[in-house]
């Protein structure tokens, strides 16, 4: 099946020193692009060394030891080939929203690229499996495909299996509606359309990809962790100038900063219109 494209689609995965946005690395990521104007995708796989420790508990998911990339390019050697590639394209991947997404992020940030997703499309094809048929990855392939996952947690191998398992969904719930936990009914979400998989797909309430700030029912933006939890963000960023900086000097990713600073910013600039 040929994706219904307006735009370039990058599929992503990446294997890390761990499972922490914001303090782990990359080793290896994959990149796959489908653009509407081409028939075959186009790839990109680089094999990382990411210049810290990498966790057991990450060893025996991907296999790979810092000996095996001691001979690798950093990631800042890279970065620009990655960055460039992607452009301006939407992005899918296997619970990407989550972490494939935000990693890249905070790498593409130490070498001084910002990297936006306001104006881009997120499918992540996990979301549309938890929701429709809840299993892993390994799983979805041989649910959707048909046919066992060899080589998992190599990038490729994954990323490779995120478009088939993407395939497979849009054959199957083509015609299917969706239940949520409340009752509310969505007719027919998993379409060959990159918008509407977006909007299927992601938590429109969530205004970062770490989740920590949020709109409430007013559409006010509050935070979503911590001893403000709940209140309305810009506020208390004004008069807590503390947790503001707080906020700016601790682990919170690049995108959280840069939405304190714009929130505060408005937040101000509107008061002294008001006197």
């Amino acid at each position: 099946m040929k994706f219904n494209l307006s735009k370039d689609l990058v599929f992503l995965d990446v294997e890390t020193t761990g499972l922490h946005v914001l303090r782990d690395r990359i080793l290896q990521i994959a990149l796959m692009k489908f653009s509407p104007e081409k028939d075959e995708p186009t790839e990109l796989m680089f094999l990382i060394n990411p210049g810290i420790p990498i966790s057991e508990d990450s060893i025996k998911i991907h296999g790979f030891t810092l000996e095996d990339l001691a001979h690798q390019p950093p990631f800042s050697e890279v970065a620009s080939e990655i960055f460039e590639f992607i452009g301006d394209a939407d992005l899918a991947g296997y619970n990407s929203n989550r972490f494939d997404i935000p990693i890249l992020m905070e790498e593409f940030a130490r070498c001084g690229l910002e990297f936006e997703i306001d104006h881009r499309s997120l499918v992540d094809v996990q979301r549309i499996f938890y929701k429709m048929e809840p299993r892993t990855l390994r799983a979805a392939y041989q649910f959707y495909c048909g046919k066992e996952l060899e080589q998992a947690h190599d990038a490729m191998a994954d990323v490779k299996a995120t478009v088939g398992v993407l395939q497979g969904q849009l054959q199957k719930y083509s015609e299917i509606d969706f239940e949520d936990e409340n009752g509310n009914i969505v007719k027919k979400p998993v379409q060959n359309d990159v918008q509407l998989l977006h909007e299927f797909t992601n938590d429109h309430k969530m205004l970062d990809t770490t989740q920590r700030l949020k709109f409430n029912d007013r559409g006010e933006v509050v935070f979503n962790f911590g001893k403000h939890i709940g209140q309305p963000a810009a506020k208390i960023l004004y008069e807590d100038r503390n947790y503001y900086h707080w906020i700016l000097e601790k682990e919170f990713s690049v995108q959280v900063k840069s939405m304190v600073r714009k929130l505060l910013d408005e937040y101000t600039e509107n008061l002294k219109k008001k006197t």
